[in-house]
Parts: structure tokens; C-alpha cells; sequence
């Protein structure tokens, strides 16, 4: 099974991200061009929150605030776990189910962003290792 450094290497699309002072509007116009359920909010190379799907339909909708005024850093989720590039694929999916969220920052050492990922991401890496072990096994039962 691949690292989760090895992973985020193999991921072509461009890290989506807002500033806290971004509108939410914005951020969904973000998302939906970057086709993400989530991006990372950062105040300039700093990581300081994560701006969902669910935060905006638990912050916004419900509590009857305009997503064209209302400022990313209002409604975000500020206490983002995170994940070192060295943490296993098993790691991530512990702390997301635990936790109760779809997308994980990675962060290097230095603090910076690495990138993020989504349990959709886990989930079809998984998939992909299986199909490989089983491709192995099947040509070990043939030999």
C-alpha cells in the first residue's frame, strides 16, 4: 500500500484554498469549480482552518446568515486536525472516523501545507491495493 506522502505526490489537481476574509460565497464558487467538499483556509502560508459542505449548511443555512456577507473565518472550523506526510493511510481513516470528517490536512514539519485529503482519496487507494493483491495472489494459484 502506498504512503500517504506517495499519494499526495500522485495527486494532479492544485490545493483549492480561501482567506479567513473570503466570502462564503466565494468558498462555494471555490469548491464548485474545484469540484472539493472542502478547502483549507489559509491566512497566508499558515493553516488556519477548514471551510466544508457541512459548515455551511450547519452555519449558514441554518442560522439564516448571507453567504455573500458573511466572512469564511466566521463559520470555518478552526481546530483542524492534521496528519504528518509520514502517517499511514490507516492512520488517516482512524482519525476521520473517529472524528466524524471527510477531509484531513497534511501538514510538513515546518508547519506548512503538504496537502489534503478526503476519504474519498483513502477509500479508492484501498480499493486500488486490494485489486493489486489479488492480481498477485491469483497469478501465485496460477503458477
Amino acid at each position: 500500500m502506498k504512503t500517504l506522502k506517495q499519494m499526495l505526490a500522485g495527486k494532479t489537481r492544485q490545493l483549492a484554498v480561501v482567506a479567513p476574509s473570503d466570502t462564503v460565497f466565494h468558498a462555494l464558487s471555490v469548491m464548485a469549480a474545484n469540484d472539493v467538499g472542502a478547502l483549507l483556509v489559509l491566512d497566508g502560508e499558515q493553516l488556519v482552518g477548514v471551510f466544508s459542505e457541512r459548515d455551511y449548511a450547519r452555519k449558514i443555512i441554518l442560522h439564516g446568515k448571507s453567504s455573500k456577507e458573511t466572512p469564511v473565518k466566521e463559520i470555518m472550523s478552526d481546530k483542524v486536525a492534521y496528519v504528518m506526510p509520514s502517517a499511514t493511510l490507516d492512520e488517516c481513516r482512524a482519525l476521520m472516523t473517529e472524528k466524524h470528517f471527510r477531509h484531513l490536512p497534511v501538514l510538513n514539519e515546518d508547519g506548512s501545507v503538504a496537502g489534503m485529503v478526503s476519504i474519498g482519496d483513502l477509500v479508492k487507494e484501498t480499493i486500488s491495493s486490494q485489486q493489486f493483491l489479488i492480481a498477485e495472489l491469483e497469478r501465485y494459484i496460477a503458477s
